[in-house]
């Protein structure tokens, strides 16, 4: 299995989260490549099962999250979500206040209607 070994800055404070989501209840645009809401990092928590997380720029190099290894998104890098089978999982997003915003990019973020 290949995990994520990151963690969130020390400085980074809970700014949302999205409900608890599953197979059938995720919302779609995390399927699809998209960007975290702007000037915030994500947290993918996996409650039960497991999913797979891909970053756009390195799509050969597919990340694993369940219960025990969450996964630390990145502001401004594309990435989404494969369901692989039953889950259970949330996506907190965080702010951390010395963040620059100047190389922020155009797409897709679902993730603002949590906040």
């Amino acid at each position: 299995m290949n995990y994520q070994n990151a963690s969130l800055p020390e400085n980074a404070e809970l700014a949302g989260s999205t409900k608890l989501m599953n197979q059938d209840t995720v919302v779609p645009g995390i399927l699809k490549k998209h960007l975290t809401p702007k000037g915030k990092w994500g947290h993918l928590i996996v409650e039960s099962g497991s999913l797979e997380y891909v970053w756009e720029d390195d799509a050969e190099n597919v990340l694993v999250a369940d219960p025990g290894h969450p996964i630390v998104i990145f502001p401004e890098r594309f990435h989404h979500v494969i369901i692989t089978g039953p889950v259970e999982f949330k996506v907190e997003f965080y702010v951390v206040n010395e963040e620059s915003t100047e190389n922020e990019k155009t797409g897709d973020r679902p993730g603002e209607a949590f906040l």
